[in-house]
């Protein structure tokens, strides 16, 4: 199995206890944009379950991706200024950003944000998804297409530069959120 619903991996006594990836998405009902979190993790000392929620006690490494429509009003506010259900924790420095060909714009994380001692998926509601990946030789090929695929799907981002876009996610992903098992 290469990927499986966070929540569906839970109930199933399925979740990777020594390492894996959780991709959560966040649409907006009202427009393209779009938000996303990846978070490696490793070494999960426990796992507890809310109502509508997942807590891991373990390490975790988190990346943001936004995509922003063209007709997107607030363009020139920093994403850690904007309003709560359109803010990801960065400043536009902290960004690669990727401007389509319809003008639209994918930014995601140079880097990581650390977690050290534990972080909380909510529970999707409507469109959005969240899935864990299994570490498996194809993680990064698995986790590429996925980006690729909801970014033009959902995002409307056009088909070569959501390509683009997820290989810069991905080539971020590789270079600083996998985990050293000798250093843990």
């Amino acid at each position: 199995m290469k990927a499986m619903d966070l929540f569906e991996a839970y109930k199933q006594d399925k979740l990777p206890k020594d390492e894996g990836y959780i991709v959560s998405s966040f649409f907006s009902e009202q427009s393209t944009y779009s938000m996303y979190e990846i978070i490696s993790y490793s070494g999960v000392k426990a796992i507890f379950a809310g109502e509508d929620s997942i807590t891991f006690q373990s390490n975790g490494k988190k990346v943001h991706v936004l995509v922003e429509p063209a007709s997107y009003p607030t363009k020139s506010i920093e994403p850690y200024c904007r309003s709560s259900a359109e803010q990801i924790p960065l400043r536009f420095k902290e960004l690669n950003i990727l401007t389509a060909k319809n003008q639209s714009r994918v930014m995601s994380s140079k880097k990581p944000i650390d977690s050290l001692s534990s972080f909380t998926i909510t529970k999707p509601s409507g469109i959005n998804f969240c899935f864990v990946f299994y570490m498996r030789p194809d993680v990064f090929d698995s986790l590429q297409l996925l980006m690729e695929k909801t970014l033009n799907k959902e995002g409307l981002v056009p088909q070569s530069d959501a390509k683009k876009a997820a290989e810069i996610v991905v080539e971020t992903v590789k270079k600083e959120m996998t985990w050293d098992k000798d250093r843990e």
